[in-house]
């Protein structure tokens, strides 16, 4: 397996683990309970703190994976695995990462750094033009 699909596979690992994070704050959060949520979930009270959350970094992250997971994957079919592929999986996986903590702990700043979690975003988008574009290079 190449290291950009072993990539791809941890993104979407990363991708099972957001229902785990927000569903056990949900069943937390005042009104809904975990035995609430073993059922057909009618009348829950709206997600709110890192329930609401955790599911907003959980659609953000499926959003864009489904065009990594694209990329990689032509660029597999076509033979296409070089330094500027690899790396930009890395950088791809990372700022996903970051992304997800930023938006389930609520940071949206750091010192001396505002939009800190829109900036790791579009590092994300970038990396992945760039990797696209390995494709129209070979």
């Amino acid at each position: 397996m190449t290291y950009e699909l072993s990539i791809l596979v941890l993104n979407a690992i990363l991708c099972l683990t957001f229902p785990w994070v927000y569903n056990y704050a949900y069943a937390k959060q005042r009104g809904v309970g975990g035995k609430r949520l073993m059922g057909n979930r009618d009348n829950l009270p709206e997600r709110s703190g890192l329930a609401a959350r955790g599911l907003r970094a959980h659609q953000n992250h499926l959003e864009n994976l489904l065009p990594f997971a694209i990329i990689v994957l032509t660029a597999h079919v076509a033979g296409i695995s070089n330094t500027a592929t690899i790396t930009c999986a890395v950088v791809f996986l990372l700022c996903r990462l970051a992304h997800a903590t930023f938006y389930i702990a609520g940071i949206s700043r750091l010192p001396g750094i505002n939009g800190v979690r829109s900036i790791v975003y579009f590092i994300c988008v970038i990396s992945m033009l760039v990797y696209a574009a390995q494709l129209y290079i070979y």
